[in-house]
Protein backbone atom coordinates (compact mmCIF):
# COMPACT_ATOMS: atom_id res chain seq x y z
CA UNK A 1 0.00 0.00 0.00
CA UNK A 2 1.50 3.53 -0.98
CA UNK A 3 2.53 5.21 2.50
CA UNK A 4 0.15 8.28 1.76
CA UNK A 5 -2.58 6.00 2.00
CA UNK A 6 -1.28 4.07 5.03
CA UNK A 7 -0.83 7.24 6.70
CA UNK A 8 -4.82 8.01 5.39
CA UNK A 9 -6.13 4.92 6.75
CA UNK A 10 -6.45 3.69 10.13
CA UNK A 11 -5.47 0.06 10.68
CA UNK A 12 -8.08 -2.30 9.63
CA UNK A 13 -8.85 -5.27 12.41
CA UNK A 14 -8.66 -7.58 9.89
CA UNK A 15 -6.65 -8.02 6.91
CA UNK A 16 -7.97 -7.72 3.57
CA UNK A 17 -8.87 -11.98 2.77
CA UNK A 18 -6.98 -13.62 0.02
CA UNK A 19 -8.78 -14.41 -2.81
CA UNK A 20 -8.98 -18.26 -1.85
CA UNK A 21 -10.64 -17.47 1.69
CA UNK A 22 -13.93 -16.06 -0.06
CA UNK A 23 -16.68 -18.22 0.67
CA UNK A 24 -20.60 -18.61 -0.36
CA UNK A 25 -22.72 -16.33 1.03
CA UNK A 26 -24.64 -17.64 4.09
CA UNK A 27 -28.53 -17.49 4.02
CA UNK A 28 -28.70 -14.22 5.46
CA UNK A 29 -25.75 -12.39 3.94
CA UNK A 30 -28.15 -11.05 1.50
CA UNK A 31 -29.98 -8.38 3.83
CA UNK A 32 -26.51 -7.97 5.70
CA UNK A 33 -24.91 -6.59 2.55
CA UNK A 34 -28.12 -4.19 2.52
CA UNK A 35 -26.34 -2.51 6.02
CA UNK A 36 -22.91 -2.71 4.80
CA UNK A 37 -23.29 -1.47 1.62
CA UNK A 38 -25.21 1.93 2.78
CA UNK A 39 -22.18 2.51 5.13
CA UNK A 40 -19.91 2.10 2.47
CA UNK A 41 -21.79 4.28 -0.10
CA UNK A 42 -22.38 7.35 2.70
CA UNK A 43 -18.35 7.04 3.32
CA UNK A 44 -17.47 7.10 -0.20
CA UNK A 45 -19.62 9.96 -0.93
CA UNK A 46 -18.86 11.61 1.98
CA UNK A 47 -15.74 14.56 1.11
CA UNK A 48 -13.69 13.75 3.79
CA UNK A 49 -14.28 10.13 4.74
CA UNK A 50 -14.07 8.00 1.37
CA UNK A 51 -10.97 6.36 3.25
CA UNK A 52 -13.28 4.45 5.40
CA UNK A 53 -15.48 3.28 2.17
CA UNK A 54 -12.17 0.87 2.19
CA UNK A 55 -11.76 0.04 6.16
CA UNK A 56 -15.68 -0.75 6.18
CA UNK A 57 -15.22 -2.83 2.94
CA UNK A 58 -12.60 -4.66 4.66
CA UNK A 59 -14.96 -5.37 7.87
CA UNK A 60 -17.47 -6.47 5.72
CA UNK A 61 -15.91 -9.40 3.61
CA UNK A 62 -15.31 -12.03 6.55
CA UNK A 63 -19.42 -11.43 7.37
CA UNK A 64 -21.01 -10.87 4.33
CA UNK A 65 -20.85 -10.97 0.50
CA UNK A 66 -20.30 -8.20 -1.47
CA UNK A 67 -22.76 -7.74 -4.53
CA UNK A 68 -23.40 -5.28 -7.67
CA UNK A 69 -24.17 -2.23 -5.11
CA UNK A 70 -21.11 -3.12 -3.21
CA UNK A 71 -17.88 -2.34 -5.94
CA UNK A 72 -19.08 1.03 -7.38
CA UNK A 73 -19.39 2.12 -3.85
CA UNK A 74 -16.35 1.41 -2.93
CA UNK A 75 -14.07 2.01 -6.35
CA UNK A 76 -15.35 5.16 -6.29
CA UNK A 77 -13.67 6.01 -3.06
CA UNK A 78 -10.34 4.01 -4.43
CA UNK A 79 -10.61 6.50 -7.59
CA UNK A 80 -10.49 8.99 -4.94
CA UNK A 81 -7.92 8.25 -3.06
CA UNK A 82 -5.67 6.73 -6.29
CA UNK A 83 -5.48 3.48 -4.60
CA UNK A 84 -4.56 1.42 -7.34
CA UNK A 85 -3.15 -1.85 -4.83
CA UNK A 86 -6.42 -2.08 -3.10
CA UNK A 87 -8.54 -1.26 -6.60
CA UNK A 88 -6.71 -4.12 -8.06
CA UNK A 89 -7.50 -6.65 -5.46
CA UNK A 90 -11.09 -5.11 -5.59
CA UNK A 91 -11.34 -5.84 -9.41
CA UNK A 92 -10.10 -9.23 -8.74
CA UNK A 93 -13.02 -10.07 -5.83
CA UNK A 94 -15.56 -9.36 -7.88
CA UNK A 95 -14.09 -11.46 -10.94
CA UNK A 96 -13.93 -14.01 -8.78
CA UNK A 97 -17.41 -13.77 -7.59
CA UNK A 98 -19.01 -13.37 -10.74
CA UNK A 99 -19.59 -9.83 -11.68
CA UNK A 100 -17.15 -9.34 -14.32
CA UNK A 101 -19.82 -9.03 -17.00
CA UNK A 102 -22.05 -6.74 -14.46
CA UNK A 103 -22.59 -3.41 -15.90
CA UNK A 104 -22.92 -1.34 -13.01
CA UNK A 105 -19.40 -2.76 -11.93
CA UNK A 106 -17.72 -2.73 -15.02
CA UNK A 107 -18.37 1.50 -15.20
CA UNK A 108 -16.79 1.88 -11.75
CA UNK A 109 -14.16 -0.39 -12.96
CA UNK A 110 -13.46 1.82 -15.89
CA UNK A 111 -13.88 5.48 -13.84
CA UNK A 112 -11.54 3.90 -11.10
CA UNK A 113 -8.75 3.05 -13.90
CA UNK A 114 -9.07 6.01 -15.59
CA UNK A 115 -8.71 8.08 -12.48
CA UNK A 116 -5.64 6.65 -11.48
CA UNK A 117 -3.90 7.30 -14.69
CA UNK A 118 -3.97 3.90 -16.48
CA UNK A 119 -6.25 4.73 -19.22
CA UNK A 120 -5.11 1.94 -21.59
CA UNK A 121 -7.05 -0.63 -18.84
CA UNK A 122 -10.26 1.50 -18.77
CA UNK A 123 -10.30 1.49 -22.92
CA UNK A 124 -9.82 -2.11 -22.41
CA UNK A 125 -12.64 -2.51 -20.33
CA UNK A 126 -14.71 -0.44 -22.33
CA UNK A 127 -13.47 -2.21 -25.76
CA UNK A 128 -14.76 -5.56 -24.64
CA UNK A 129 -17.93 -4.44 -22.78
CA UNK A 130 -20.81 -7.13 -24.36
CA UNK A 131 -23.67 -3.89 -23.79
CA UNK A 132 -22.90 -0.20 -22.74
CA UNK A 133 -25.14 2.01 -21.23
CA UNK A 134 -24.98 6.23 -21.43
CA UNK A 135 -22.82 5.96 -18.35
CA UNK A 136 -20.15 3.71 -19.60
CA UNK A 137 -19.51 6.37 -22.85
CA UNK A 138 -19.31 9.12 -20.34
CA UNK A 139 -16.94 7.54 -17.73
CA UNK A 140 -14.78 6.57 -21.00
CA UNK A 141 -15.28 9.98 -22.56
CA UNK A 142 -14.24 11.84 -19.26
CA UNK A 143 -11.60 9.22 -18.66
CA UNK A 144 -10.01 10.22 -21.83
CA UNK A 145 -10.31 13.96 -21.22
CA UNK A 146 -8.60 13.65 -17.57
CA UNK A 147 -5.75 12.02 -19.10
CA UNK A 148 -5.26 14.53 -21.39
CA UNK A 149 -6.37 12.27 -24.15
CA UNK A 150 -8.51 14.70 -26.13
CA UNK A 151 -8.90 13.77 -30.04
CA UNK A 152 -9.45 10.22 -28.50
CA UNK A 153 -12.08 11.56 -26.41
CA UNK A 154 -13.89 13.54 -29.52
CA UNK A 155 -13.42 10.46 -31.30
CA UNK A 156 -15.43 8.53 -28.55
CA UNK A 157 -17.76 11.11 -28.58
CA UNK A 158 -18.65 10.98 -32.31
CA UNK A 159 -19.24 6.86 -31.97
CA UNK A 160 -21.43 7.36 -29.01
CA UNK A 161 -23.59 9.33 -31.09
CA UNK A 162 -24.61 6.31 -32.87
CA UNK A 163 -26.07 4.45 -29.83
CA UNK A 164 -26.93 7.06 -27.55
CA UNK A 165 -27.51 10.89 -27.44
CA UNK A 166 -25.39 13.21 -24.84
CA UNK A 167 -26.34 14.13 -21.94
CA UNK A 168 -25.11 17.10 -19.81
CA UNK A 169 -22.27 15.28 -18.45
CA UNK A 170 -21.22 13.94 -22.00
CA UNK A 171 -21.39 17.65 -23.09
CA UNK A 172 -19.56 19.07 -20.42
CA UNK A 173 -16.55 16.08 -21.08
CA UNK A 174 -16.55 17.26 -24.76
CA UNK A 175 -16.81 20.89 -24.28
CA UNK A 176 -13.20 20.26 -22.20
CA UNK A 177 -12.00 18.49 -24.52
CA UNK A 178 -12.80 21.12 -27.47
CA UNK A 179 -11.15 23.64 -25.76
CA UNK A 180 -8.02 21.54 -25.11
CA UNK A 181 -7.42 21.07 -28.76
CA UNK A 182 -8.70 24.57 -29.85
CA UNK A 183 -12.05 22.73 -32.08
CA UNK A 184 -14.00 25.84 -31.76
CA UNK A 185 -16.83 24.92 -34.04
CA UNK A 186 -17.12 21.24 -32.46
CA UNK A 187 -17.42 23.14 -29.35
CA UNK A 188 -19.77 26.07 -30.61
CA UNK A 189 -21.98 23.11 -31.73
CA UNK A 190 -21.93 21.58 -28.29
CA UNK A 191 -22.98 25.21 -26.73
CA UNK A 192 -25.63 25.15 -29.21
CA UNK A 193 -27.06 21.54 -27.80
CA UNK A 194 -26.87 22.52 -24.39
CA UNK A 195 -29.54 25.76 -25.48
CA UNK A 196 -31.57 23.90 -27.69
CA UNK A 197 -32.01 20.14 -26.19
CA UNK A 198 -31.54 20.91 -22.52
CA UNK A 199 -33.73 22.87 -20.10
CA UNK A 200 -33.07 25.80 -18.50
CA UNK A 201 -31.66 24.66 -15.23
CA UNK A 202 -28.55 22.71 -17.47
CA UNK A 203 -27.99 25.47 -19.79
CA UNK A 204 -27.76 27.76 -16.56
CA UNK A 205 -25.49 24.85 -15.01
CA UNK A 206 -22.57 26.77 -13.17
CA UNK A 207 -20.30 23.77 -14.80
CA UNK A 208 -21.43 24.07 -18.07
CA UNK A 209 -20.80 27.51 -18.55
CA UNK A 210 -17.34 27.14 -16.76
CA UNK A 211 -16.51 24.47 -18.95
CA UNK A 212 -17.97 27.49 -22.10
CA UNK A 213 -15.44 30.33 -20.41
CA UNK A 214 -12.16 28.05 -20.61
CA UNK A 215 -13.67 26.77 -24.31
CA UNK A 216 -14.32 30.14 -25.88
CA UNK A 217 -11.35 31.60 -23.87
CA UNK A 218 -8.24 28.67 -25.01
CA UNK A 219 -10.13 28.97 -28.56
CA UNK A 220 -9.36 32.54 -29.00
CA UNK A 221 -12.90 34.07 -28.47
CA UNK A 222 -12.48 35.80 -25.94
CA UNK A 223 -15.58 38.18 -26.62
CA UNK A 224 -17.78 34.70 -26.43
CA UNK A 225 -15.71 33.98 -22.97
CA UNK A 226 -16.91 37.31 -21.27
CA UNK A 227 -20.71 36.98 -23.06
CA UNK A 228 -20.82 33.37 -21.27
CA UNK A 229 -19.59 34.80 -18.16
CA UNK A 230 -21.74 38.17 -18.29
CA UNK A 231 -24.83 36.39 -18.50
CA UNK A 232 -24.45 33.62 -15.82
CA UNK A 233 -27.25 33.78 -13.65
CA UNK A 234 -25.14 32.60 -10.44
CA UNK A 235 -21.61 32.14 -10.44
CA UNK A 236 -18.81 30.31 -8.17
CA UNK A 237 -15.13 31.41 -7.64
CA UNK A 238 -14.14 28.88 -10.64
CA UNK A 239 -15.99 31.35 -12.89
CA UNK A 240 -14.36 34.18 -11.92
CA UNK A 241 -10.85 32.57 -12.05
CA UNK A 242 -11.34 31.15 -15.54
CA UNK A 243 -12.54 34.69 -16.92
CA UNK A 244 -9.00 36.16 -14.92
CA UNK A 245 -7.34 33.47 -16.71
CA UNK A 246 -8.68 34.33 -20.08
CA UNK A 247 -8.26 37.74 -19.81
CA UNK A 248 -4.47 36.93 -18.68
CA UNK A 249 -3.76 34.19 -21.81
CA UNK A 250 -5.38 37.12 -23.92
CA UNK A 251 -3.10 39.73 -22.60
CA UNK A 252 -6.35 41.85 -21.90
CA UNK A 253 -4.79 42.96 -18.72
CA UNK A 254 -7.30 45.85 -17.68
CA UNK A 255 -9.99 43.80 -18.33
CA UNK A 256 -8.22 41.27 -15.92
CA UNK A 257 -7.56 43.51 -13.40
CA UNK A 258 -11.28 45.02 -13.50
CA UNK A 259 -12.63 41.53 -13.06
CA UNK A 260 -10.06 40.65 -9.96
CA UNK A 261 -11.32 44.03 -8.62
CA UNK A 262 -14.98 43.05 -8.77
CA UNK A 263 -14.54 39.64 -7.62
CA UNK A 264 -12.53 41.15 -3.98
CA UNK A 265 -15.70 43.39 -4.01
CA UNK A 266 -17.87 40.45 -3.63
CA UNK A 267 -18.98 38.96 -0.13
CA UNK A 268 -19.34 35.78 -1.05
CA UNK A 269 -16.08 34.50 -2.24
CA UNK A 270 -12.37 35.51 -1.90
CA UNK A 271 -9.55 35.26 -4.64
CA UNK A 272 -7.39 32.56 -3.78
CA UNK A 273 -4.02 31.13 -5.22
CA UNK A 274 -5.66 30.25 -8.89
CA UNK A 275 -6.92 33.61 -9.21
CA UNK A 276 -3.28 35.07 -8.66
CA UNK A 277 -1.97 33.59 -11.13
CA UNK A 278 -4.21 34.61 -13.57
CA UNK A 279 -3.37 38.53 -12.03
CA UNK A 280 0.12 37.73 -12.48
CA UNK A 281 0.10 36.22 -15.44
CA UNK A 282 -1.24 39.36 -17.03
CA UNK A 283 0.98 41.73 -15.02
CA UNK A 284 3.77 39.09 -16.62
CA UNK A 285 2.18 39.21 -20.13
CA UNK A 286 1.90 42.85 -20.21
CA UNK A 287 5.43 43.80 -18.52
CA UNK A 288 3.72 45.38 -15.74
CA UNK A 289 6.90 44.70 -12.80
CA UNK A 290 5.28 47.39 -10.69
CA UNK A 291 2.09 45.95 -10.61
CA UNK A 292 3.32 42.49 -10.31
CA UNK A 293 5.10 43.58 -7.14
CA UNK A 294 1.85 44.86 -5.85
CA UNK A 295 -0.04 41.78 -6.51
CA UNK A 296 2.10 39.67 -5.04
CA UNK A 297 2.20 41.41 -1.79
CA UNK A 298 -1.32 41.82 -1.86
CA UNK A 299 -1.73 38.25 -2.12
CA UNK A 300 0.79 37.74 0.74
CA UNK A 301 -0.42 40.35 3.41
CA UNK A 302 -4.15 41.53 2.35
CA UNK A 303 -5.37 37.85 1.59
CA UNK A 304 -2.66 35.95 3.35
CA UNK A 305 -2.39 33.09 0.74
CA UNK A 306 1.56 31.22 0.52
CA UNK A 307 3.37 31.33 -2.88
CA UNK A 308 3.81 28.70 -4.92
CA UNK A 309 5.59 27.62 -7.33
CA UNK A 310 3.42 29.07 -9.80
CA UNK A 311 3.24 32.21 -8.36
CA UNK A 312 6.97 32.49 -8.34
CA UNK A 313 7.16 31.32 -11.95
CA UNK A 314 5.48 34.20 -13.36
CA UNK A 315 7.05 36.43 -11.10
CA UNK A 316 10.09 35.17 -12.14
CA UNK A 317 9.53 35.51 -15.67
CA UNK A 318 8.24 39.09 -14.96
CA UNK A 319 11.56 40.38 -14.12
CA UNK A 320 13.70 37.95 -16.16
CA UNK A 321 11.68 39.25 -19.31
CA UNK A 322 11.72 43.06 -18.47
CA UNK A 323 15.60 42.50 -18.23
CA UNK A 324 16.20 42.47 -14.25
CA UNK A 325 17.58 39.18 -14.29
CA UNK A 326 19.65 40.11 -11.30
CA UNK A 327 16.42 40.84 -9.26
CA UNK A 328 14.89 37.15 -10.57
CA UNK A 329 18.23 35.84 -9.67
CA UNK A 330 17.71 37.57 -5.93
CA UNK A 331 14.09 36.60 -5.97
CA UNK A 332 14.77 32.68 -6.80
CA UNK A 333 17.43 32.58 -3.97
CA UNK A 334 14.59 33.67 -1.63
CA UNK A 335 11.98 31.43 -2.37
CA UNK A 336 10.38 29.32 0.32
CA UNK A 337 10.16 26.34 -2.00
CA UNK A 338 12.55 24.88 -4.08
CA UNK A 339 12.72 26.19 -7.75
CA UNK A 340 11.34 24.06 -10.48
CA UNK A 341 12.92 23.18 -13.86
CA UNK A 342 10.52 25.83 -15.63
CA UNK A 343 11.58 29.01 -13.19
CA UNK A 344 15.33 27.33 -14.02
CA UNK A 345 14.15 27.55 -17.85
CA UNK A 346 12.38 30.81 -17.51
CA UNK A 347 15.72 32.25 -16.41
CA UNK A 348 17.87 30.92 -18.65
CA UNK A 349 15.73 31.98 -21.86
CA UNK A 350 15.87 35.84 -20.14
CA UNK A 351 19.48 34.87 -19.95
CA UNK A 352 19.91 33.94 -23.64
CA UNK A 353 17.84 37.32 -24.78
CA UNK A 354 19.31 39.78 -22.51
CA UNK A 355 23.09 38.42 -23.09
CA UNK A 356 23.10 37.98 -19.76
CA UNK A 357 26.86 36.59 -19.74
CA UNK A 358 28.04 32.88 -20.70
CA UNK A 359 28.91 31.69 -17.06
CA UNK A 360 25.47 33.20 -15.63
CA UNK A 361 23.63 31.20 -18.57
CA UNK A 362 25.66 28.13 -17.79
CA UNK A 363 25.07 28.18 -14.40
CA UNK A 364 21.55 28.76 -14.50
CA UNK A 365 21.78 25.53 -17.31
CA UNK A 366 22.78 23.44 -14.57
CA UNK A 367 20.24 23.90 -12.26
CA UNK A 368 17.73 23.51 -14.67
CA UNK A 369 19.27 20.08 -15.59
CA UNK A 370 19.59 18.76 -12.04
CA UNK A 371 15.85 19.64 -11.57
CA UNK A 372 13.23 17.32 -11.30
CA UNK A 373 11.28 16.35 -14.50
CA UNK A 374 13.03 18.30 -16.86
CA UNK A 375 12.85 18.81 -20.34
CA UNK A 376 16.60 18.83 -21.18
CA UNK A 377 16.12 18.93 -24.70
CA UNK A 378 14.76 22.84 -24.32
CA UNK A 379 17.76 23.14 -22.10
CA UNK A 380 20.46 22.15 -24.61
CA UNK A 381 18.74 24.35 -27.11
CA UNK A 382 18.75 27.77 -24.85
CA UNK A 383 22.08 27.03 -23.76
CA UNK A 384 23.10 26.38 -27.80
CA UNK A 385 21.90 29.65 -28.29
CA UNK A 386 23.87 31.52 -25.29
CA UNK A 387 26.75 29.85 -26.97
CA UNK A 388 25.87 30.80 -30.65
CA UNK A 389 25.03 34.21 -29.49
CA UNK A 390 28.63 34.62 -28.17
CA UNK A 391 30.32 32.99 -31.58
CA UNK A 392 30.95 30.18 -29.72
CA UNK A 393 30.45 27.58 -32.40
CA UNK A 394 32.82 25.01 -30.68
CA UNK A 395 30.26 25.09 -27.88
CA UNK A 396 27.36 24.92 -29.95
CA UNK A 397 29.02 21.57 -31.57
CA UNK A 398 29.69 19.91 -28.10
CA UNK A 399 26.17 20.57 -27.06
CA UNK A 400 24.62 18.84 -30.36
CA UNK A 401 27.14 15.86 -29.79
CA UNK A 402 25.96 15.80 -26.02
CA UNK A 403 22.23 15.37 -26.96
CA UNK A 404 22.86 13.19 -29.60
CA UNK A 405 24.76 10.77 -27.19
CA UNK A 406 22.33 11.04 -25.00
CA UNK A 407 19.39 10.32 -26.95
CA UNK A 408 17.75 14.05 -26.43
CA UNK A 409 15.86 15.25 -29.62
CA UNK A 410 15.10 19.21 -29.94
CA UNK A 411 10.72 19.39 -29.65
CA UNK A 412 9.37 19.62 -33.07
CA UNK A 413 6.84 22.71 -33.64
CA UNK A 414 3.81 21.74 -34.11
CA UNK A 415 0.73 23.49 -35.10
CA UNK A 416 -2.76 22.73 -35.81
CA UNK A 417 -5.79 24.69 -37.51
CA UNK A 418 -9.56 24.13 -37.86
CA UNK A 419 -11.58 24.91 -41.11
CA UNK A 420 -14.53 23.30 -41.55
CA UNK A 421 -14.91 21.61 -38.40
CA UNK A 422 -11.86 19.11 -38.99
CA UNK A 423 -8.29 19.81 -37.26
CA UNK A 424 -5.07 19.70 -39.75
CA UNK A 425 -1.75 19.55 -38.02
CA UNK A 426 1.33 20.49 -39.21
CA UNK A 427 5.14 20.05 -38.25
CA UNK A 428 7.65 22.11 -39.38
CA UNK A 429 8.72 21.76 -42.99
CA UNK A 430 5.81 19.31 -43.38
CA UNK A 431 4.87 17.88 -47.09
CA UNK A 432 2.13 15.23 -45.49
CA UNK A 433 -0.91 17.30 -46.13
CA UNK A 434 -2.68 16.11 -49.09
CA UNK A 435 -3.00 19.82 -50.16
CA UNK A 436 1.02 20.37 -49.36
CA UNK A 437 1.70 21.87 -52.78
CA UNK A 438 -0.67 24.02 -53.22
CA UNK A 439 0.13 25.56 -49.39
CA UNK A 440 3.52 25.80 -50.72
CA UNK A 441 2.26 28.01 -53.54
CA UNK A 442 0.42 30.30 -51.25
CA UNK A 443 3.25 30.28 -49.02
CA UNK A 444 5.56 31.76 -52.12
CA UNK A 445 3.09 34.05 -52.54
CA UNK A 446 2.68 35.51 -49.05
CA UNK A 447 6.72 36.15 -49.03
CA UNK A 448 7.00 37.64 -52.27
CA UNK A 449 3.45 39.86 -51.06
CA UNK A 450 5.40 40.85 -48.05
CA UNK A 451 8.58 40.96 -49.72
CA UNK A 452 7.03 43.84 -52.15
CA UNK A 453 6.18 45.83 -48.80
CA UNK A 454 9.41 45.62 -47.07
CA UNK A 455 9.67 42.44 -44.96
CA UNK A 456 13.23 41.30 -44.61
CA UNK A 457 13.80 38.05 -42.58
CA UNK A 458 15.70 38.00 -39.56
CA UNK A 459 17.89 34.93 -39.63
CA UNK A 460 19.37 35.94 -35.75
CA UNK A 461 16.21 33.77 -35.03
CA UNK A 462 18.15 30.37 -36.42
CA UNK A 463 21.25 31.33 -34.67
CA UNK A 464 22.75 27.67 -34.05
CA UNK A 465 24.60 26.98 -37.07
CA UNK A 466 27.13 29.28 -38.34
CA UNK A 467 26.15 28.82 -41.78
CA UNK A 468 24.49 31.41 -44.78
CA UNK A 469 22.05 33.78 -44.31
CA UNK A 470 19.96 32.12 -46.74
CA UNK A 471 20.80 28.81 -45.11
CA UNK A 472 18.84 30.23 -41.85
CA UNK A 473 16.33 31.69 -43.96
CA UNK A 474 15.44 28.05 -45.01
CA UNK A 475 14.63 27.04 -41.60
CA UNK A 476 12.58 29.87 -40.68
CA UNK A 477 10.13 29.86 -43.66
CA UNK A 478 9.31 26.05 -42.46
CA UNK A 479 8.38 26.96 -39.26
CA UNK A 480 4.80 24.96 -38.79
CA UNK A 481 2.70 28.20 -38.08
CA UNK A 482 3.54 29.66 -41.64
CA UNK A 483 2.09 26.82 -43.32
CA UNK A 484 -0.86 26.35 -41.05
CA UNK A 485 -1.63 30.32 -42.17
CA UNK A 486 -1.08 29.40 -45.78
CA UNK A 487 -3.64 26.49 -45.33
CA UNK A 488 -6.09 29.13 -43.69
CA UNK A 489 -5.75 31.42 -46.28
CA UNK A 490 -6.79 29.32 -49.10
CA UNK A 491 -9.95 28.94 -48.46
CA UNK A 492 -10.23 32.22 -46.18
CA UNK A 493 -13.77 33.31 -45.70
CA UNK A 494 -14.12 37.17 -45.56
CA UNK A 495 -14.62 38.14 -41.79
CA UNK A 496 -13.67 34.97 -40.30
CA UNK A 497 -10.74 35.02 -38.26
CA UNK A 498 -7.89 32.48 -38.72
CA UNK A 499 -7.08 30.54 -35.51
CA UNK A 500 -3.59 28.56 -35.18
CA UNK A 501 -2.58 26.94 -32.21
CA UNK A 502 1.21 26.19 -31.92
CA UNK A 503 3.16 24.03 -29.13
CA UNK A 504 6.10 26.21 -28.83
CA UNK A 505 6.56 30.14 -28.66
CA UNK A 506 6.02 31.81 -31.32
CA UNK A 507 9.52 33.28 -32.63
CA UNK A 508 10.05 37.19 -33.24
CA UNK A 509 10.63 36.38 -37.10
CA UNK A 510 6.95 34.60 -37.42
CA UNK A 511 5.71 37.09 -35.31
CA UNK A 512 6.52 40.60 -37.55
CA UNK A 513 5.81 37.86 -40.48
CA UNK A 514 2.23 37.38 -39.25
CA UNK A 515 1.68 40.95 -38.46
CA UNK A 516 2.85 41.79 -42.10
CA UNK A 517 0.25 39.37 -43.61
CA UNK A 518 -2.82 40.58 -41.29
CA UNK A 519 -2.53 44.07 -42.80
CA UNK A 520 -1.42 42.66 -46.37
CA UNK A 521 -3.95 40.06 -46.79
CA UNK A 522 -6.64 42.44 -44.70
CA UNK A 523 -7.43 38.86 -42.03
CA UNK A 524 -7.40 38.85 -38.59
CA UNK A 525 -5.18 36.07 -37.13
CA UNK A 526 -5.32 34.42 -33.86
CA UNK A 527 -2.34 32.27 -32.94
CA UNK A 528 -2.67 30.41 -29.24
CA UNK A 529 1.45 29.98 -28.56
CA UNK A 530 2.97 27.77 -25.65
CA UNK A 531 2.43 31.08 -23.48
CA UNK A 532 -0.50 33.03 -24.27
CA UNK A 533 -2.75 34.08 -27.48
CA UNK A 534 -1.32 36.72 -29.81
CA UNK A 535 -4.48 38.50 -31.79
CA UNK A 536 -2.53 39.86 -35.01
CA UNK A 537 -4.99 42.92 -36.90
CA UNK A 538 -3.73 45.68 -39.23
CA UNK A 539 -0.33 44.70 -39.04
CA UNK A 540 -0.69 45.01 -35.12
CA UNK A 541 -0.55 42.47 -32.39
CA UNK A 542 -2.70 42.45 -28.92
CA UNK A 543 0.86 41.76 -27.14
CA UNK A 544 1.71 45.01 -28.09
CA UNK A 545 5.20 43.61 -29.36
CA UNK A 546 6.01 42.88 -25.81
CA UNK A 547 6.56 38.69 -26.97
CA UNK A 548 8.38 36.46 -25.06
CA UNK A 549 11.15 37.87 -27.33
CA UNK A 550 10.78 41.39 -26.92
CA UNK A 551 13.41 43.39 -24.61
CA UNK A 552 11.79 46.38 -23.98
CA UNK A 553 11.27 46.70 -19.86
CA UNK A 554 7.84 48.24 -18.60
CA UNK A 555 6.87 49.98 -15.40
Amino acid sequence: MPSSLSSALPPPPLPLPPLSDLRPPAANATASSVSWNALIRACARSPDRKHLALVLYRRMLPTARPDNFTFPAVLTACAFLSALPEGFQIHAQLLKLGFGGNLYALNSLIHFYASCGHMPLARKLFDGMSSRSRVSWNVAIDGHVGNGEYDAALALFRAMQHEFSPDEYTIQSVIGACGAVAALSLGMWAHALVLRKFDRMVADDVLINNSLIDLYAKCGSIAMARQVFERMPARDLASWNAMILGFAMHGRVEECFDTFARLASEKKFRPNSITFVGVLSACNYGGLVNDGRRYFDSMVREFGIEPRIEHYGCMVDLLARAGRVGEALDLVSSMTCKPDAVIWRSLLDACCKQNAGVEVSESVARQALESDNVDSSGVYVLLSRVYASANRWNDVGSVRRLMSNEGVKKEPGCSSIETDGAVHQFVAGDTSHPQSNRIYEKLNEVEHRLSMVGYQPDSSQAPLVAELDSVKWDSLRLHSERLAIAFGLLDAKPGEPIRVLKNLRVCRDCHTMIKLISRVYDVEIVVRDRIRFHEFKDGSCSCQDYCPHARKERA
